[in-house]
């Protein structure tokens, strides 16, 4: 098991180091794409949709499940991050380049990742046609926090992957 997980992380740290390695101007950009995933745009973002859908009722419950899901995906995701204690690879790796802000939490799992999703899989599951623009955008914000070297790639798809199935048990319950 220990051969697994020792490959499992050098595939993820040969990840790293190719989106992390690009020219500046691309980190830039991503350094902006990052903000779509952060607590300031996503509940922003749910605050502004929950006074707009007083006049839509057809989209109340999808609003209302994002709001659900994105606050109990930051609690899952704070207690991972407690529990699992991955140092950020930027700490770890030598050459790893840091783009922006130095997180001192742990990274794993990437919680601008699980904000993003847990927005935006309620509207892409009620109304599919926004997966068009939805899934792009979510996972760009993903890629983002690997280009600025504040998360592995797998920290990223530990977040996607936890807004999801925390918005599936929402949806079993609402």
């Amino acid at each position: 098991m220990d051969r697994l997980m020792m490959r499992f992380q050098q595939a993820d740290d040969r990840l790293f180091y190719r989106i992390n390695g690009s020219k500046e101007l691309y980190r830039s950009f991503f350094g902006y794409v990052t903000h779509l995933g952060g607590a300031r745009l996503t509940i922003g973002s749910i605050l502004i949709l929950l006074m707009f859908v007083q006049h839509y009722t057809g989209v109340k419950n999808t609003v209302i499940v994002a709001m659900i899901s994105l606050v109990l995906s930051h609690i899952l995701m704070t207690l991972v991050k407690r529990v699992v204690k991955r140092i950020r690879p930027y700490m770890t790796l030598p050459n790893a380049i840091i783009h922006g802000y130095q997180f001192k939490d742990h990274s794993f799992p990437s919680g601008h990742t699980t904000a993003i999703f847990s927005l935006t899989i309620p509207f892409m599951i009620h109304y599919p046609v926004t997966i068009l623009v939805l899934f792009p955008l979510s996972s760009l914000v993903g890629y983002s926090r690997v280009v600025l070297g504040v998360h592995y790639p797998s920290d990223v798809l530990a977040g996607a992957f936890l807004a999801f199935v925390t918005t599936m048990v929402v949806l079993l319950f609402f």
